[in-house]
């Protein structure tokens, strides 16, 4: 298990941290130049749909110290979940069996047909169980219950709520706000915002917590895809806070950035604004963003963009969820 490069305290507080090695990193930071000349500002894409564990996504940063948490803490089993076509627990689950560990997700609703990356999660041999609520808490709820199952059994789960929103996980885009920096540096960009999607809140939280460790001196602007604003801000603010704290850093001040009014007709569902923004990156960038977050996240900035309130350079993070180009609804 390794850390990444670093010097000083706080990059030793990182260090500390358990980590293990599943993604290709640095992911590439690429202008954008024809996006930029349509939308008249000037944009930047960090490339984390490549960060090379099965069809990459931004999920696996976080993986690397959660799956280091749970083999410290001798954990045989990953109970983790989402929805049927959850990028989260696809690579959750393929993460967990180059670790050896069994896994078990869990889905809201009713069992559907296995499609995208469900299929993916069969083929790299866990267990789905679906929640029969459609309620998408009902995955948290049967998290708890499939942990239980399997101590009482003899087995030792290691249970995580939606996205791996904890503070364990936010550390992999503290990871990443470093790796960002260095890259700024060598291209002399100094970025007036980062953007990206918002879903389970972990990785605003770790880009926040971690542009602020590293002094980037930019705005980190959320577009929720999934919650609203008001129940994103505080946990967004409340991971920031417990993940600085746990590499022994200050927290970031102020409140988080987070736009609403992108969700489209709800979470998993992809919007028209949403599939004219990913025709536009892919029409002059040739870059596929997903329509359940990415594209939700480039639809807010183009029309902040529109509206004149974006004046630029902006990085936008590129999360990948590959399968769900050809799932979603």
């Amino acid at each position: 298990m390794t850390g990444p490069a670093g010097t000083g305290p706080a990059a030793t507080g990182l260090l500390a941290q358990p980590r293990i090695r599943l993604g290709t990193f640095p992911t590439p930071l690429q202008p954008a130049p024809r996006l930029s000349a349509e939308i008249g500002v000037e944009v930047w894409l960090k490339r984390d749909d490549l960060t090379g564990l099965g069809l990459g996504g931004n999920k696996v940063r976080g993986l690397e110290f959660l799956l280091a948490d749970a083999e410290l803490t001798g954990c045989d089993h990953l109970v983790t979940g989402g929805g049927p076509g959850s990028n989260w627990a696809m690579l959750a689950a393929l993460a967990a069996r180059t670790r050896g560990l069994d896994t078990v997700l869990v889905c809201y609703g009713d069992p559907v047909p296995p499609v995208g990356n469900m299929v993916l999660a069969e083929m790299a041999g866990a267990q789905i169980r679906f929640t029969g609520d459609h309620d998408r808490a009902s995955v948290d709820r049967g998290v708890d219950e499939v942990a239980a199952e399997l101590r009482a059994q003899g087995a030792t789960p290691y249970p995580l709520g939606r996205g791996g929103a904890t503070a364990v996980g936010a550390l992999g885009y503290v990871a990443a706000a470093q790796e960002l920096a260095v890259q700024l540096a060598g291209f002399g960009l100094a970025p007036a915002q980062l953007w990206l999607a918002t879903g389970s809140c972990g990785t605003q939280a770790g880009l926040w917590a971690g542009a602020e460790w590293q002094a980037l001196d930019a705005e980190v602007v959320g577009v929720t895809v999934s919650r609203s604003v008001d129940e994103c801000v505080p946990r967004i603010a409340a991971l920031a806070r417990e993940t600085a704290e746990r590499i022994g850093v200050p927290p970031p001040a102020g409140t988080p950035s987070v736009l609403g009014g992108h969700i489209g007709p709800g979470y998993g569902y992809r919007s028209r604004e949403g599939d004219a923004a990913a025709q536009l990156v892919a029409r002059t960038e040739g870059v596929f963003l997903d329509p359940v977050f990415a594209a939700k996240a480039m639809a807010g900035l183009l029309s902040a963009a529109g509206r004149g309130e974006v004046a630029g350079p902006v990085v936008f993070l590129v999360t990948g969820g590959a399968p769900t180009l050809f799932t979603a609804v």
